[in-house]
């Protein structure tokens, strides 16, 4: 929902940064987190705590034959070189470095023979925009910031996927605008939610004196009819810099050594975005590991599936916990699948023919394994769901119907999602 530019970027209403005021840390001075304010109330009502959706994006594509649909019957070429385990529930196996999602499952479900597309890069934009066409569509979670906004000062979009010096491939909101980008906490954001040095929290409350200080930019942007009604917008901006909620929420220091050594090696971005779920904010991604194992497949898996494994059990069983696993739904995917046959000797190629997501909360059915591919992993044996089936699913948890329209840059009404049908397994 919110991003901080370090350069005099023009915004969607053509006001530039130098043209802002800063207060606290703010690069655009409050202004620009006031102008996303009145932005999003424009859209809809304000939202409630209500439902969230952590994604966690495995970037290059983890294996699915080596993971979550393992083919130990295939020849050698095939199968490599791990083997399966049995999970928690009858008839389901995993990888046997997953061992502490097999005694989770009853908590998990797992979608096999994705099909997804590859545009020859690792963007991950048909994940997070349920569009196979790059750069078309605005991302889950902006959509999610224009449809349910929040009125709390708790940010609706938050990325943990930050690549200096910039958002992540495509994880922009496009024709939605510069107030649904998410807030960034790895670039500029969490400085940018404390006081600047010498201005006490108390002065930011002051609604008064507040609103003095932005009088001359006030009047100036008032002639430009580009805002109206500053004061509330304003205040609202300062709230959320003033609010000991939002930054205790992306305040790691509050958590303990023994909750960060649980969850490992992610623990920054997983444990981070349990906080920000359970805080209010809508939507948290994140990036885990690089999974691009053209070659040293095995390798790289046996290093990463077991940090996996630790990071995604510590998230899941915290959320059962914390009595969240109905209100906030995890999706563990990558782009596409890898190759079922072994080439170069030790990796797996791109494979957008088939591959896996691991599910969990959202109230969804776990304990399950939807779909199956064929005897190689390289397709799906029945009509397979692809990643607008999964986001389908997704918004209808948050209470949004993937069948609305939104107008593009002409003025054109555009579907949320082309692919509307949702993964009718997860709900029974």
């Amino acid at each position: 929902m919110l991003r901080i530019f370090g350069r005099n970027t023009k915004l969607c209403d053509g006001i530039t940064r130098r043209e802002m005021l800063r207060v606290g840390g703010l690069a655009f001075g409050g202004l620009t987190l006031a102008d996303v304010l009145r932005s999003q109330a424009q859209g809809a009502s304000s939202a409630k705590r209500g439902k969230s959706v952590i994604m966690i994006w495995l970037r290059g594509g983890a294996s699915h034959i080596d993971s979550y649909d393992m083919k130990p019957d295939a020849p050698s070429e095939i199968r490599g070189e791990f083997k399966p385990i049995r999970t928690n529930v009858p008839g389901i196996q995993v990888c046997e470095h997953l061992p502490l999602h097999a005694k989770m499952m009853d908590k998990l479900a797992i979608i096999r023979g994705i099909k997804s597309n590859d545009l020859g890069d690792h963007t991950p934009h048909y994940i997070l925009t349920g569009s196979p066409d790059r750069g078309k569509r605005p991302v889950f979670g902006s959509v999610v910031s224009h449809l349910q906004p929040r009125t709390d000062g708790m940010p609706p979009y938050v990325s943990l996927m930050y690549k200096p010096p910039g958002l992540y491939d495509n994880e922009g909101p496009n024709y939605l605008g510069n107030a649904h980008r998410p807030f960034v906490p790895k670039s500029e954001g969490l400085s940018n939610l404390s006081p600047a040095k010498g201005v006490p929290i108390e002065r930011l409350r002051e609604r008064g004196s507040l609103l003095k200080e932005f009088d001359t930019l006030k009047r100036e942007v008032d002639v430009r009819g580009s805002m109206s009604g500053i004061d509330e917008y304003t205040r609202r901006a300062m709230e959320m810099v003033a609010s000991p909620k939002v930054r205790d929420a992306f305040d790691m220091k509050k958590e303990s050594d023994a909750t960060v050594a649980r969850y490992g090696k992610y623990s920054e971005n997983m444990l981070r975005a349990r906080r920000l779920v359970e805080a209010g904010v809508s939507v948290v991604t994140l990036k885990v590991g690089d999974w691009d194992t053209h070659e040293k497949n095995f390798i790289d898996h046996k290093d990463q599936l077991p940090q996996l494994d630790q990071g995604v059990h510590a998230l899941v069983s915290d959320l059962h916990d914390r009595g969240l696993d109905k209100d906030v739904a995890v999706v563990v995917w990558g782009e596409f699948g890898r190759a079922p046959k072994i080439s170069r000797g030790d990796g797996r190629d791109h494979w957008p023919d088939a591959g896996a997501a691991l599910i969990a909360g959202g109230g969804f059915k776990m304990g399950q394994v939807i779909g199956a591919t064929d005897s190689h992993g390289g397709r799906s044996k029945v009509t397979p769901y692809t990643p607008g089936n999964v986001l389908s699913s997704l918004y209808q948890h948050l209470g949004i119907d993937p069948s609305i329209t939104i107008p593009d840059h002409l003025r054109r009404p555009m579907y949320v999602l082309d692919e509307r049908e949702s993964v009718q397994e997860l709900v029974g």
